[in-house]
């Protein structure tokens, strides 16, 4: 129980959001790492590429999440070149779920949003720290999810495109930012399509910004 205590003290920073469109999947993240009250890092990484058609973010400690990434990015190479074809977003989903289940005794202390597009069209999973891995639609972790949440029960819908997915998911984030302490430092936003990946700069974010 000590540890599970422990994961639920580090989950409190951080907000991160993804969203299934009816052509794709997005997924944001903020760039503040914070160590108590203190803000540790303005710049770090929170959304990353698991292969061409995958992506995640990830909430938590540090360490644990880029473990956890590395991975799971050479477990989706090996998958291609023993194979000859992609791993499924539910195959990667089960086997982040099948790692953290394996250490909950010791648990890694991070939450992962994993989402991407394969044959069976776009897929988006939470993945708890003991191993919990729920598709769903719309999903935000981190301590700004509240706040996150509620942009996103009153303006997502399940048939918008990309482009609306990204300001939806753009204006819960920015709700966050001015809401919640723990989240800050801009917004990082990922798109997967049919067509491939794409992250976007920073010049890309601040014009949706300015558009809302």
């Amino acid at each position: 129980m000590e540890a599970i205590e422990k994961a639920k003290e580090y989950m409190k920073g951080t907000t991160t959001v993804g969203l299934v469109c009816k052509d794709g999947v997005v997924l944001l993240s903020d760039k503040r790492a914070t160590m108590g009250t203190l803000v540790a890092h303005k710049i770090v990484q929170k959304s990353f590429t698991i292969d061409k058609h995958i992506g995640a973010t990830v909430a938590g400690a540090v360490a644990d999440a880029q473990t956890l990434i590395r991975l799971l990015q050479a477990e989706a190479k090996l998958y291609r070149m023993r194979r000859g074809e992609e791993m499924s977003v539910e195959a990667a989903a089960t086997l982040a779920g099948n790692v953290l289940f394996s250490s909950r005794f010791y648990p890694m202390i991070v939450q992962l949003i994993l989402g991407g597009v394969d044959k069976n069209g776009p897929r988006l999973y939470s993945i708890d720290p003991l191993g919990s891995a729920i598709e769903d639609k719309i999903v935000s972790t981190g301590s700004g999810s509240p706040v996150a949440y509620g942009v996103l029960e009153d303006s997502y819908k399940e048939d918008m495109p990309v482009e609306k997915g990204v300001k939806v998911g753009v204006r819960a984030i920015r709700s966050a930012l001015e809401r919640d302490a723990m989240t800050g430092n801009g917004i990082d936003i990922i798109k997967i399509t049919q067509e491939g990946m794409k992250k976007l700069s920073p010049e890309e974010v601040e014009k949706i910004l300015k558009s809302l």
